[in-house]
């Protein structure tokens, strides 16, 4: 596996952590648990990083010094590309020839890389985009900057050389098809999945104890990085407005557990700003990023979670939540109609208007009966996802390509043996 620009060692939350770094671990670890040896390249951070580390049983991780350790944006990495396949191209020489069957890479910069590596080593590419630039540039947020050139170049290189292209939901891989000129023959929709182990029902108010919540709050939580592609800003100007109506008055909780990301770098202290214009001081509160079984602890306090993003290719925090027994509020973009089950497991919101927010976030705040419904409806859809599953379909996938490459092989030889 080619994880380029954020490592599967880093928590979720912030810098360019995310959901892509919780779908690499958890679908290495299946992959392991099902026979299959994992290796997953990715860009040394810092000298204090061994070359290689047992993430567990089955996979490790390998760091690649390319560039400075730190200080590099992820527009700055593909001028460290050559630098990365190198690297890659060293580990593989010191094994026997074979050794690699297959790649998969995640994100358009590993998938560069895995470009040329899929040339010199004879074996199939997989890739998952995650996110499309195209599509991210359509739908911007207020005051984002587009996605570059560079990269849809790099996207559309990537889609064309691919062996195969794993979409999160149909919805993705009719976008790689439509605006990327795909094949859909190459393209397979497989979900991701949800930990339904770490992330299950509990005690709501034991809960809270410990992570020092109010106990009789009507709690609402964000959980991501803090940028406007994730929208944060929408669940505040929702709750200034839901905190006037009586039936919430003193009773709202905020919680933002996350930290500042990519554009949301160049004004990270621009959220807690707009808390205290808001008049929300005593609202709102901001955590760090958390280790994973904390998060699942949020989720269990929160009455609510709210996914208010501009575009997410899936949404693993609303199917985390979901999984907790707590319902979802979510933007009707991307992925998120797939991980929410509208009006069953949470309520799906049309565009960004923080009025229409605010009014969503009413309804089902000021009814018990309504939350009990959604929480209930809530972990029986995340039961349908599973990270077992997720590496079911993606061994089918890799076990198509291996063979399709295989037989692309011979044909060409026979070809060449006749001529």
């Amino acid at each position: 596996m080619l994880s380029v620009h954020t490592s599967p060692l880093d928590a979720p939350g912030g810098g360019d952590a995310g959901g892509m770094n919780v779908y690499i671990v958890e679908t290495a670890r299946r992959l392991a648990d099902a026979g299959v040896e994992v290796e997953i390249f990715t860009r040394a951070t810092s000298s204090e990083q061994p070359p290689e580390y047992p993430l567990c049983p089955g996979v490790s991780v390998r760091h690649v010094t390319a560039g400075p350790f730190e200080g590099l944006a992820k527009n700055d990495l593909p001028a460290q590309l050559c630098a990365v396949t190198a690297g890659v191209m060293r580990a593989e020489a010191r094994h026997e020839p074979g050794w690699y069957d297959l790649i998969h890479s995640h994100y358009w910069l590993s998938g560069q890389v895995g470009w040329l590596a899929r040339e010199r080593w004879g074996v199939p590419l997989v890739h998952s985009a995650h996110t499309l630039a195209k599509v991210k540039n359509a739908l911007l947020a207020d005051g984002d900057e587009p996605e570059p050139r560079a990269r849809v170049i790099g996207e559309e290189q990537v889609v064309a050389e691919a062996d195969r292209l794993i979409a999160s939901t149909v919805d993705e891989a009719g976008q790689l098809v439509e605006l990327y000129g795909a094949d859909p023959r190459k393209v397979r929709t497989i979900a991701p999945g949800v930990d339904l182990d770490t992330f299950v029902p509990g005690d709501a108010l034991a809960a809270r104890r410990r992570l020092g919540l109010r106990a009789d709050a009507l709690t609402l939580l964000f959980v991501g990085r803090i940028q406007p592609l994730k929208a944060p800003d929408v669940l505040l100007r929702a709750a200034a407005i839901a905190s006037a109506d009586p039936a919430l008055a003193g009773r709202l909780q905020v919680v933002i557990l996350g930290a500042p990301s990519g554009s949301g770098l160049e004004q990270p202290q621009r959220l807690e700003q707009l808390r205290d214009e808001l008049g929300l001081g005593g609202v709102v509160e901001f955590r760090p990023p958390a280790p994973r079984s904390v998060v699942a602890d949020y989720y269990r306090a929160a009455d609510l979670t709210v996914v208010p993003s501009y575009n997410e290719s899936f949404g693993l925090v609303a199917l985390e939540s979901q999984a907790c027994g707590t319902p979802v509020v979510a933007a009707a973009v991307g992925g998120l109609p797939t991980a929410v089950a509208d009006d069953v497991s949470g309520v799906l919101v049309d565009g960004h208007d923080p009025d229409q927010w605010a009014k969503v976030l009413l309804e089902v705040l000021r009814s018990s009966d309504v939350l009990a419904r959604l929480a209930t409806g809530a972990r029986a859809h995340a039961e349908r996802f599973s990270w077992e599953r997720t590496a079911d379909g993606l061994l089918v996938a890799y076990r198509e390509a291996i063979l399709e490459l295989r037989s692309n092989s011979a044909a060409n030889q026979e070809v060449v043996i006749r001529s």
